[in-house]
């Protein structure tokens, strides 16, 4: 969503409750942008799923994993474990 600086003045209030929702606002002064209000991230890691989830609708997403291996989290074979790179070649 764009707005102008202005308008964001007088609806601060709907632009914060926008963003809580994981939506990111361009705050623009004569048609060019020059801030963007978005969704915080806490420090400690965690995922802001709202974020992600207009992040996803933006670039039309819908899995950001397509396939994980059944075998994805197997301990990997020994002799692949003791084998140098120049011992591939």
């Amino acid at each position: 969503m764009q707005i102008s600086a202005k308008d964001a003045k007088n609806k601060f209030s709907e632009l914060l409750d926008r963003t809580e929702a994981g939506e990111t606002v361009v705050v623009t002064r004569h048609g060019k942008p020059v801030a963007d209000i978005v969704p915080h991230v806490p420090k400690k890691g965690g995922i802001n799923f709202a974020a992600l989830d207009a992040i996803k609708k933006e670039l039309g997403v819908t899995h950001l994993v397509s396939y994980i291996a059944p075998d994805f989290d197997d301990p990997l074979p020994e002799d692949f474990l003791i084998t140098s790179t120049t011992d591939q070649q």
